[in-house]
């Protein structure tokens, strides 16, 4: 924590930021520097506490037949054990029932940035929620709708101003900009970031979760969606009230972590490459060409990698649809590469159908068959240094095989080493292993076994086989 009277330096800077700016908002390009807000207490990027966390996203809708912050709660233990560090929580707010959708509505139509959602339990059962979380050592963050708020907030009819309005003063839902048209999300109306005052209001907002609440974060959806120099006044202000929070942007814009103050952003165009993968439309080789795209593109902060969320679930097909007999294969490589590996809830069961959106429609937990699959890949981001995300972790490096169907990469850290093999096919390979420094005897952490490796190793494997190995030099 700072002072008080540093705490208010910052908010009037951010202030006046933000006023300065309300009549020229829009977004730069992917390559364009926002106004810059110094960031001291946020260093290269990257808030220390998260470099070894293991981030779980949580329906509460789904989660449990309760459905609420107390059945969660009694969970914690076994969200303890599998391994998970953050919990994200979906929306938490009242959902607005004015232009509902379904029988229960959406998340993300907000009703009150300051409340909780009756459903889901008061706002004592959500702060018990947060103290018991962090007495395990864990953390909370909240999912937060920046670009829209549901039809009734009370924003509407005090402030019709803070809205998009349409030439006839009436205001609208989203727009697609490319085309003019709505995007169909019919239950929100578009929030008018021209409005100085409405931007104060909203970091208002997130300071008081963090202030009175003691939240870790948030998760930001559609960040791309909100003018970048508010983000940049926006973390900087979250920042001024506690340091260390993290901020996860739902997006793949290297500004917002280059300049913006995001820690962390989503890895869309790497689940798009474990989508062809799983598909036979891709293979080894464009990992190569992924990586060398997003180290040019991003400076500072790394990717939240993900083979499924409550988006790809729901409107894209479970990971038995996408990535099929890959699914488990796939899981190693986004929990081992250079990021956060994120878990929506329900994978460990494992999650076999699309959830609904705006219904009840409660996970089957089936057992917890995968609990074991998963609690060895997040034991690992504890133990070995050279997975630890962004600038504390090893960069992932390409072991040659001279098989463009075997993905094999090596990171090393502080005398750390991580060696990953993957078949990324539905057929047995032959391959060798061909890098410098790979000499080891490793602990396979699947197998509980020792595994001697030279560089030359000649290795068969069997249909989407992984083989995880690790030299943790404690």
């Amino acid at each position: 924590m700072i002072n008080k009277k540093l705490h208010n330096a910052y908010w009037l800077m951010a202030a006046i930021l933000l006023m300065l700016g309300a009549s020229a908002c829009e977004n730069p390009t992917t390559e364009e520097a926002p106004p810059e807000v110094a960031m001291d207490t946020f260093d290269g990027g990257q808030v220390e506490w998260t470099k070894d966390k293991v981030i779980y996203e949580v329906n509460l809708r789904q989660y449990s037949s309760a459905g609420t912050f107390g059945a969660l709660t009694d969970d914690l233990p076994r969200l303890k054990d599998l391994g998970v560090d953050i919990l994200w929580l979906m929306p938490i707010h009242p959902i607005s029932e004015a232009k509902r959708k379904g029988t229960l509505g959406s998340y993300y139509a907000v009703a009150d940035y300051k409340a909780v959602n009756p459903e889901h339990g008061t706002m004592n059962d959500f702060q018990e929620l947060v103290d018991k979380a962090h007495a395990m050592g864990m953390f909370v963050i909240l999912d937060w709708v920046p670009n829209h708020t549901g039809w009734d907030h009370n924003w509407i009819t005090a402030h019709p101003e803070y809205y998009t309005q349409n030439d006839a003063g009436e205001i609208i839902d989203p727009i697609n900009p490319e085309t003019g048209q709505s995007w169909g999300w019919t239950d929100v109306a578009d929030l008018n970031y021209d409005n100085a005052e409405m931007r104060l209001a909203m970091i208002d907002a997130m300071r008081f979760w963090i202030t009175e609440h003691n939240v870790d974060g948030f998760r930001c959806d559609v960040a791309h969606g909100v003018p970048f120099d508010f983000w940049t006044a926006c973390n900087d202000s979250l920042r001024a009230s506690r340091s260390d929070i993290f901020m996860l942007a739902e997006a793949e814009i290297p500004a917002l972590r280059n300049k913006c103050g995001f820690e962390a952003t989503y890895a869309w165009e790497f689940k798009n490459v474990m989508n062809e993968i799983g598909e036979g439309k891709a293979n080894a080789n464009s990992l190569d060409v992924y990586l060398k795209h997003d180290r040019e593109r991003f400076k500072q902060g790394y990717h939240m990698y993900f083979t499924t969320n409550h988006d790809e679930n729901t409107w894209e097909g479970t990971v038995f649809e996408r990535l099929g007999d890959g699914h488990k294969t796939l899981a190693v490589l986004a929990a081992t590469w250079d990021g956060m590996p994120l878990l929506y809830n329900g994978q460990e069961a494992p999650l076999r159908k699309r959830l609904e959106f705006f219904e009840k429609d409660v996970i089957d937990w089936n057992g917890y068959a995968y609990t074991d699959f998963y609690k060895t890949l997040f034991r690992l981001k504890k133990s070995n240094e050279a997975t630890w995300s962004g600038k504390y972790g090893g960069e992932p490096q390409r072991v040659l095989t001279a098989n463009s169907n075997v993905y094999a990469y090596f990171r090393e850290k502080n005398g750390d080493k991580l060696l990953v093999v993957l078949n990324l096919s539905d057929k047995a390979q032959s391959i060798v292993l061909s890098k410098d420094g790979i000499d080891g005897t490793y602990r396979d952490i699947f197998e509980n076994s020792d595994q001697t490796i030279v560089s030359q190793q000649e290795m068969d494997l069997a249909p989407w086989q992984y083989i995880v190995l690790s030299i943790e030099d404690q």
